[in-house]
């Protein structure tokens, strides 16, 4: 009787060759594609958004913010799919295998190389405007950004990861209510966080005016910090996951790769955010 892999292949489905497909990452998967579609769709809403404000009008106002919010949803179910397929399914009929484990952590790593690549071109448009001379007269025109509101938000998030940090040592530990208690209560912050900044948002649209058509800082700075939303938002859904699996009990000592990898992605956004309120948040107090 033939096998599973060979029967795929004599129906033409085109599967990775065998041989060429890691061991321990299960079959192909096309969760991937489903979460780069999304990827791709949060970019195209965000550019029908634009091509409807202003005097141009070439799409409908609500095509642009349709095509985000369905693209996010897809984005997030397809990491949703993915890390299940990836890391769930199969769960308990694995080992505990330190090299995918190893792999998994070094594909974060190239993950997060990527996403240093993204924000820093929205830095460099950034630091493009602020290099300009006609940067005094857009600073006079700014509300004021740097208040308590931004400071509380950001010792909620360095907060988060140091919470973070001692879930994964309990975990490292085999401490399983420890890590728990330190993961629910990273969870915690990173919501409130999240609903720190979508407040901010509605004091600096409805009260100071300032929105994303607000000039070229405008548009750089909810780029940039929209941006962070969505991925600490991403990174909340990668800890409530955790959280659930690991009410399930489904991690010990020897097994906690996914704990490790996203420890690794929310600390990364932790510290974007830092560097941002320098830039944009404390830059711009500066310049004006």
């Amino acid at each position: 009787m033939a096998t599973e892999t060979e029967d795929a292949h004599d129906d033409g489905h085109h599967l990775p060759a065998v041989e060429d497909w890691p061991r321990g990452f299960g079959e192909a998967s096309w969760w991937p594609f489903v979460t780069a579609l999304g990827g791709a769709g949060i970019y195209i809403g965000a550019a029908l958004y634009l091509m409807a404000v202003g005097d141009r009008n070439l799409v409908g106002p609500m095509v642009g913010p349709a095509v985000l919010v369905g693209s996010i949803g897809l984005f997030l179910v397809g990491i949703y799919g993915w890390l299940y397929h990836a890391f769930v399914v199969h769960f308990w009929d694995r080992g505990a295998d330190e090299h995918s484990a190893s792999k998994l952590r070094w594909g974060m790593l190239a993950f997060l190389g990527s996403e240093i690549a993204t924000f820093s071109a929205g830095f460099t448009y950034f630091f493009f405007i602020r290099s300009q001379d006609a940067w005094t007269e857009i600073a006079a025109d700014l509300p004021h950004l740097l208040g308590s509101l931004v400071i509380i938000n950001t010792a909620i998030l360095i907060v988060s990861s140091v919470t973070l940090h001692f879930a994964h040592g309990a975990i490292r530990a085999n401490d399983r209510r420890k890590f728990l208690g330190w993961l629910g209560v990273t969870l915690g912050l990173g919501t409130v966080f999240i609903g720190g900044q979508v407040y901010e948002y509605y004091v600096f649209i409805q009260e100071e005016g300032f929105t994303l058509s607000s000039g070229l800082f405008g548009s750089a700075f909810y780029g940039l910090t929209g941006l962070h939303g969505l991925h600490v938002s991403m990174g909340a859904v990668l800890l409530g996951i955790v959280f659930v699996r690991g009410l399930l009990g489904q991690y010990s000592a020897d097994r906690h790769v996914s704990v490790t990898t996203a420890s690794m992605y929310w600390h990364f956004v932790d510290a974007v955010w830092i560097f941002l309120v320098v830039a944009l948040y404390v830059g711009a107090e500066v310049g004006a």
